[in-house]
Parts: structure tokens; C-alpha cells; sequence
């Protein structure tokens, strides 16, 4: 690739850690359903494709028939709007890769499947310090990853050619999402997935802890 200009990063599971809030949240409404909660780890496998996606694996099908996705899905968003910084932090060794990035003077985007909502909120009070060129959650007009429209439309706030972007995420929805944007994909092992699953999508380099990806540029 070109000398890296810029990095995109996926949010949860790669700058945060939410896995606790999201989880504490869907097992809510499981008990409200009378069911018993997942475990933590099982969330790492639920989350990433979105907020339909997760819902649809963490919970029966019985639950999301007719109106029941659409009304467990407020019901998520009502929770998490409370409860979703409860427990969420930046993973260690991210505050010094943002820090060393902006001195090296790359600009910074941030793409997740999250809602926009919750993507917004969660940069604005957990990564207040450092400024991103675009924050993208999901929203209504824009398919999520894999497609590259989100990627694509962050390149082009940071005014950077996608053959310039760095693009640093923990599942394989995010190397298909660089894949297919015309992105450099970094597999990042400290989140949610595995090797497996980023070699198997795509990653073109993985990096085992924050500080790792400044040795890449």
C-alpha cells in the first residue's frame, strides 16, 4: 500500500471494550422474557453486525416474531441509553496509540455497526481527548459493514484516498469491510473474535496490542 495517511477504527471490541454493557442490556430483556442470560463470553459472538443481527442471535426466535424485533430493539435502546457507559472503558494501550497517531499526524475516523446514537455518545464521553475526522455509526441511508459505504465516506471526510487508510478492527466484518473499501485490514487480537476469523476475512497484518499498529506505519 501506500504510506498510511490515515486509520479508520472499528469502535467495540477494538477502542472500547462494551462487552459488559451489551451484555448486561440483552440479558435484561432475556429475564424480562422469562429466560435465563447468556454469559458473557457468548456475546462475542453476537455483536458486530448490528443491533438486528444481535438481537436475532441472542435472543429466540419466538420473541422477535411480528412487531417483536422492532419492540426489542427500543427496548435495547432504552437500557443501553442508561446502562451503556456503565461498565465501558477504552481497552489499555489505545490512549497511547491515539496519541501517537496524532503526533505522527495521521487523521482518525471511527466506522462502527453500532448505532449512531451510541457511536456518537461513546466517543464524546469515553475518547473526549482526540479528534476524529468522523465518528459512523449505523444510520438509516447507509448499509452496514461489510459494505464499504461507511469506510468510504470516512475517507473522504478525512480527505484521504482509500489506498491511504490504515483500517484497525477485531472481526471479520471489519477486514471484509477494509477489503472492500480498497483498505489496508488490521486484525486487532485484543478484542471480541480471533485470528482465525481475521485471517479468514482478509487481514493483511494483525497486531496483538495497541502500540503494535505504530510499528506498521
Amino acid at each position: 500500500m501506500k504510506a498510511a495517511r490515515a486509520v479508520i477504527f472499528d469502535l467495540d471490541g477494538t477502542l472500547l471494550d462494551t462487552l459488559a454493557d451489551i451484555a448486561l442490556c440483552v440479558n435484561r430483556i432475556r429475564f424480562e422474557l422469562g429466560l435465563p442470560p447468556h454469559r458473557r463470553r457468548d456475546y462475542r459472538r453476537f455483536v458486530g453486525d448490528g443491533l438486528r443481527e444481535l438481537l436475532i442471535r441472542a435472543l429466540p426466535a419466538a420473541a422477535l416474531k411480528g412487531p417483536g424485533l422492532a419492540a426489542r430493539a427500543r427496548r435495547f435502546e432504552e437500557l443501553y441509553a442508561r446502562h451503556g457507559l456503565d461498565r465501558t472503558r477504552p481497552y489499555p494501550g489505545v490512549a497511547g496509540l491515539l496519541d501517537g497517531l496524532v503526533r505522527r499526524g495521521l487523521r482518525m475516523a471511527v466506522v462502527s455497526n453500532k448505532p449512531q446514537r451510541f457511536t456518537s455518545l461513546c466517543v464524546r464521553r469515553l475518547l473526549p481527548r482526540w479528534r476524529f475526522d468522523a465518528v459512523r455509526g449505523a444510520r438509516p441511508a447507509t448499509p452496514l459493514k461489510p459494505h464499504p459505504a461507511g469506510p468510504l465516506a470516512a475517507a473522504r471526510a478525512m480527505r484521504t484516498a482509500p489506498g491511504e487508510v490504515l483500517y484497525l478492527g477485531d472481526a471479520g466484518v471489519d477486514m471484509l469491510a477494509a477489503r472492500n473499501a480498497g483498505m489496508f485490514p488490521i486484525g486487532a487480537l485484543w478484542g471480541f473474535r480471533g485470528a482465525a476469523e481475521l485471517r479468514r476475512c482478509g487481514a493483511a497484518a494483525l497486531v496483538r496490542r495497541p502500540a503494535d499498529l505504530l510499528e506498521l506505519l
